[in-house]
This record gives C-alpha cells, structure tokens and sequence, in this order.
C-alpha cells in the first residue's frame, strides 16, 4: 500500500441508556480501534467517527423508570460511557451525540432532501394508543404474553425469553408499559421509505463486494430473497428529531419525530462536521463523505447488519451526495459464562466496573483473542485468567521481562554490540521484517484475531529464540554470541513494541519507554520498525512487570458476581459447593476397561519438520520419527504454535491409530496434548528418550 489512503471508520453509536458492556465492545469498538491504530502506524488519513445514540424508546423507558427527563439520561450516561471508552484505550477522533443542535439540523436536512425529491411514501394505518396517556405506544412501549412460548413480560418487538421477532399486535393480552392500560387501535400517518424501489440497485452493489463477510452477505441475501418491503421513518413520540413542516405536504407532523434507526446513521454524517468544525475547517467533513476515493467502513454486530447493509445504503442512494459503505464487517454475539448476555437482568460484565479491577489491554488482548468474527463466542472469567497468566504474563511479557533484565544485569543495562550473526541470527531478522507485514495484511482484510495471534506467535518465536541461544551460558563461553543474541531480542523486544500497539496500547507505550525510545510509539511507522535498528550502548530504563498474575480468589469473586443473576439462591459456601458440583459434571467421562486401554499404543516420536497445512488456519502437518519409521500426521495445534517451535521434539503420539485424511492431507497417528478452553500444550517428555520408546 504505496498511496495513502483515505479512510472514515465509524461503530454503531451505542445507545446512552445504560453503561458500556464486554458484548458492545467484542462487536463494534474493540474491532475498530485495532483497524484504527493500525492504519495511523500506516500513515493513512483515516478518521474514527462514533457517539452516543440519544433517541428512541430504550431512552424514554429509561427516563420514565427514574422519573427523570429524556435529557438527564442521556447527558449522564454519554458522559459516562465517552470515559469509559477512553479508559479502555479506544481512541475516537470524535464522540459526538444524537442531541446536538447539528445533529438536529443534518438530520431534518437529509429528510427534506429525500421529502423534495418524492422518495417517501405516506400512509395512515392503526396503531396502538394509549388512552390514559393518550399517546401512540412505540413498540417497547408495549408488553404482553408471547405467542410462542407463553412468557408474560414480552415486548411489542421481542421476547427476550425465546428470543423471537414480534409486532405489537402479535403479544396476547398487550398493555401499556406506561399506564398498564389496554391500548386501542388509532388511525396516524407516517412517512415510508420504500425500500422495494432500491432493491436492483442494492444487489447492483452488494454484489461488486463479494469479500464482505460470509455472514454479511447471507443475511443481506435473504432480506432480498424475501422481497425489501416499506419501513416507517418517522413515529408519534415527544423525544427525537422533529420533522421538518415545509416538507410536510398538509401532513400534521405535530408529535412526531424521526424514527430512531433514520437519524442514528446520520449521527455518523453529523459528528463528522462538528469533528470538522473542531479543526478550523467545517467544510472538511466532505472530503470523507463526499469524495468517491474515501474508504468508508462501519464497525458493527450482526443485528445491526440490515441498517448498514440496506437502509442506511439506501438513504445513501436516494440523497446522492454520499459515498457507501466500502466494507461492514459485522461481528457475531459474545456471549458470557456460556449465556446470552442479559442487560435487563443486569446479566454482564460492565466496562466501568470491569476497569476498576484489571488493565484495559488484559481484555483487549482476551475480547480480541476470543473475537466472534465468523461465530458467536463465549467469555469466561477462568478463559480469561488462563490467557493473561499464560500467554500474557508467561509469554510475551516474560520474553519482554527476561531480556531487558538479562541487559541490565550482564551488559551495564545497555544496547550491546551485536557483532557477527550466524544462520538462526539472520532467521530473527527475517522474522522482524516480514511480522509486521503479516499482520498488517490479517489487519487490512478484517482478521483481527488472526494477526492478534499472530503478534503472539512473534512473541513465542521470541522465546524459542532466547531459550535455544542460552545466553546464561554464552555470556561466559562466547560473549560475542551472547551479545548477537540480546540485540536481537532487543529488536524483537522493539518490534512486538510496534506490532502489539493496536491490540495493546498501554502496554506497548510502557515497553517503548523502558527501551528509551524518543517521542511515542503511536508515532513509529508501521512498515519501516524493521529498519531501524537499535544504537550499541543506547541506555536503556528499568524494566518492569508487565502482566501481573490473576489469582484464582479475584475470579472467584468476579464469578460470583454473575451467578447471583443466574442461581440467585446460591452464594458463600453454598455457591462454593455448586460451582465445585458444575466441575464434576463437566469432567464425567465414560469409563473405559482395562483392557479395551491396552489396545492404545502410545510411542514417543521426534519432530523433524512442521508446516502449516494449506488454507487450514488451526491445521499443522508434522514429520515424525518413531524409530522404526517416519510417519506424518496433521495437529490442529497452529494456533498455539508455530512450527519452529515444534522441531526436535519428543512428543506422545497414540500410533496404532487408523488413518485418515484431513483437509485433503493424511495424517497417520495423533499426538496428545491438553487444553484449557483454546489454549493447547502439546505433551513433550522432560528427559531424553529414543524415538519409539513405549509409554506405560
């Protein structure tokens, strides 16, 4: 990427009724933030637009349940969940909100643009009213009992129980959410933007981007395949965007507002113009929104896919000023201890709360790790604690750790100098030249997790390094050697500095400054850290710890934070014994015989060479010597190694196993490892022992 590109990112603006949660940031800010960082390491011209989603019927429920204004609500809770952000390291350019005066007028613009040109179609049906509050009922403001399953506190547009799509006239025996009266039906009028006309034109386009996810582009595909139908853009509430009278063609427009799925996109047009205004320069916001070279990408979770992918396009299309979306890469659901997070039933884990306790990039490594880009995922807290303990703390930060001590210790905490590089030496230099392409490239084509994985592989391919060098015994037997390879490591310490700092960006400021290094690192250029290298006897500061354990009593709390909302009548003892039951259950196996045991035949092998298997991300193909012979057999263990790694050794293969072919390669035998969630350690012998050698 020789030009530099311009680039307006925006995430879904999340809604100012209640706190941030693990589930909005694994979806939409998490995601964007690493995309972000990533390309201003990149020196691309690229923009992160997102703010506080201020209107709709969450916000009044909200104020009516507090007995508070609209306003109040929003003003707390966008203050609060801007900090929060912040705190976490995501680093908007700008944070609007769906209140601002600007946000107002953009808004009624865009409507009277579409209004002018004849794209709305107006109509008068019923609808639910209230007649105690003589007011018409949004579709939160109605509750009743779930056609299909029966549950009594269902919404007009959910049941949160069985999760299925309803309307308002779908719940049984519906009541207001306001006064608990009966509603009526009521004849309104209301503006549709008839989505049917854009249909061609939206497959026109859709199809022009077939790298899109696969689950972008199956759900667009069925809302085509069921025919785009009519959607309301307007409703009867107090609190939203008023509709502009001059357009209203005799209509009474007094009481309504937009609806809140037309002008919350338009909040991302909105607070690009204040972000303008704020540089001296409010005409700066139609280089971005207006300029067909802008690469403009939203962040978003999957059920905001429609709106990205159809309705905001299609408003998009009907003004005609605008660029579209160049990529929305939508993210499935987290889920969390293995349930759907709850917001009504306070079942999550808060952001606010979650910083209180442990280091902002603990959970950005984790949430990135975890990412649920093609699937939907599970947090745990003991996922959590195994991943900041072991590849966290025990990998990067240890290799990290281990060498800027080693420095300080025997080289007067000073760059040595590295002398002459012999084969392995001339492998670092290979590894920190093309790491951070690699990465770059997962990066620019949405696999977050994967280059996430992968600057944990330059870590682990750090350590092998350090620990096939033993530089505990080189210092004394060939200085010269042991100076090679703590430069090296000192480049590598400088490169994982560079690479980590989207996923990692507190963490990677820390590890800049104990390397001595001038100005901040957000400023390196991404793809020229290889070439600068190190000075021999640059000073270097203190090291220090990076990623503190997490002990088990610290989980256990966090834990049963969550299982007050799941097993309320469990706690103390009694919850001690529950989750120590949960345990047994979990690790029940069918008991085998004595004899059906002896017919597994576990050998020791030796790892002479490893690869990965092509277009197989989890897939590694390895050669092994069983003494007798030399087989291969195929490990989905490349998320947790790489292959280098694995060469030269001893490792337990089960040997009498039938063969089979995986992925199109034969693997013949399997080796026996351990795992934690989706962590995996390979088992390897601590002594030496002959290839073929019999385990008893």
């Amino acid at each position: 990427m020789n030009r530099k590109e311009k680039i307006l990112v925006t995430s879904a603006l999340p809604y100012a009724n209640g706190p941030i949660h693990l589930g909005h940031l694994a979806g939409a800010y998490l995601p964007a933030d690493i995309y972000v960082r990533y390309h201003r390491l990149k020196g691309n011209d690229v923009i992160y637009i997102c703010g506080s989603d201020e209107h709709g019927v969450p916000i009044m429920l909200r104020a009516r349940q507090e007995g508070i204004s609209p306003q109040k609500i929003v003003d707390f809770y966008h203050e609060k969940n801007k900090a929060s952000f912040a705190q976490f390291g995501i680093k908007f350019d700008y944070y609007g909100r769906t209140s601002s005066k600007v946000h107002h007028q953009t808004s009624r613009d865009f409507f009277r643009t579409l209004a002018k040109k004849g794209v709305f179609v107006l109509k008068t049906e019923e609808q639910l009213y209230d007649p105690e509050a003589e007011m018409f009922l949004a579709d939160r403001f109605v509750r009743g009992i779930c056609p299909k399953c029966g549950f009594k506190e269902a919404y007009g547009d959910q049941c949160e129980k069985c999760g299925s799509s309803l309307s308002p006239t779908d719940l049984i025996e519906p009541r207001s959410a306001v006064t608990n009266a009966k509603p009526v039906l009521k004849k309104t009028t209301h503006w549709y933007l008839p989505l049917s006309r854009f249909q061609k034109k939206l497959e026109n386009w859709i199809s022009g981007h077939p790298e899109w996810r696969t689950n972008v582009l199956g759900q667009v595909k069925s809302w085509f395949n069921d025919g785009l139908r009519e959607r309301a853009v307007t409703r009867d509430m107090s609190w939203g965007v008023s509709i502009p009278e001059d357009v209203a063609n005799g209509a009474d427009v007094s009481g309504k507002v937009l609806y809140v799925w037309f002008d919350a996109p338009i909040g991302y047009i909105s607070a690009t113009k204040e972000w303008a205004d704020l540089q001296g320069n409010p005409e700066l916001w139609k280089e971005y929104w207006q300029d067909q070279k802008t690469k403009l990408v939203h962040f978003i979770g999957k059920d905001n896919i429609v709106f990205h992918c159809l309705i905001f396009p299609a408003m998009l299309m009907a003004h005609g000023d605008f660029v579209l979306p160049d990529n929305v890469p939508a993210n499935e659901f987290l889920n969390l201890e293995g349930n759907k997070l709850s917001t009504s039933r306070n079942y999550a884990v808060w952001l606010d709360e979650y910083l209180e306790m442990f280091p902002a990039d603990n959970l950005r490594y984790v949430l990135t790790s975890i990412a649920p880009e093609t699937k939907d995922a599970d947090f745990s807290w003991k996922d959590f604690q195994a991943r900041s303990n072991s590849e966290l703390a025990d990998i990067l930060g240890n290799f990290i750790h281990r060498t800027l001590t080693f420095v300080e210790k025997y080289f007067n905490n000073r760059v040595p100098e590295p002398g002459k590089y012999d084969e392995l030496d001339m492998e670092v230099l290979q590894q920190i030249k093309k790491s951070p392409a690699q990465i770059g490239t997962w990066i620019e084509k949405f696999e977050i997790r994967q280059a996430c994985r992968g600057m944990m592989n330059l870590a682990r391919f750090a350590n092998k390094y350090f620990n096939d060098r033993e530089p505990w015994v080189t210092r004394r037997t060939a200085p010269e050697k042991c100076a090679a390879t703590l430069y090296l490591c000192l480049g590598l310490v400088k490169t994982l500095a560079v690479v980590m700092f989207p996923f990692l960006p507190f963490t990677a400021r820390r590890v800049w400054t104990m390397l001595n290094l001038a100005g901040d690192v957000e400023t390196r250029n991404w793809d020229m850290v290889f070439r600068v290298h190190l000075t021999p006897g640059h000073p270097l500061n203190k090291a220090e710890v990076l990623f503190p354990k997490i002990e088990d009593d610290v989980i256990i709390k966090e834990i049963e934070k969550l299982h007050k909302f799941t097993n309320p009548d469990k706690s103390g003892a009694e919850k001690q014994n529950f989750e120590n039951e949960q345990k047994k259950e979990e690790n029940i196996v069918e008991r085998v015989s004595f004899d059906d045991f002896k017919k597994i035949e576990l050998k020791v092998a030796k790892v002479l060479a490893a690869e990965p298997v092509a277009k197989a991300d989890r897939l590694l193909k390895l050669q092994i010597d069983l003494g007798s012979e030399e087989r291969q057999i195929v490990a989905g263990i490349a998320e947790s190694y790489q292959p280098e790694e694995l060469v030269g050794k001893l490792i337990v293969v089960v040997a009498n196993l039938e063969p089979a072919v995986i992925r199109g390669t034969e693997s013949n035998g399997m080796l026996l490892a351990a795992s934690q969630g989706e962590n995996i350690s390979v088992l390897t012998l601590d002594r030496e022992l002959a290839p073929g050698s019999g385990i008893k």
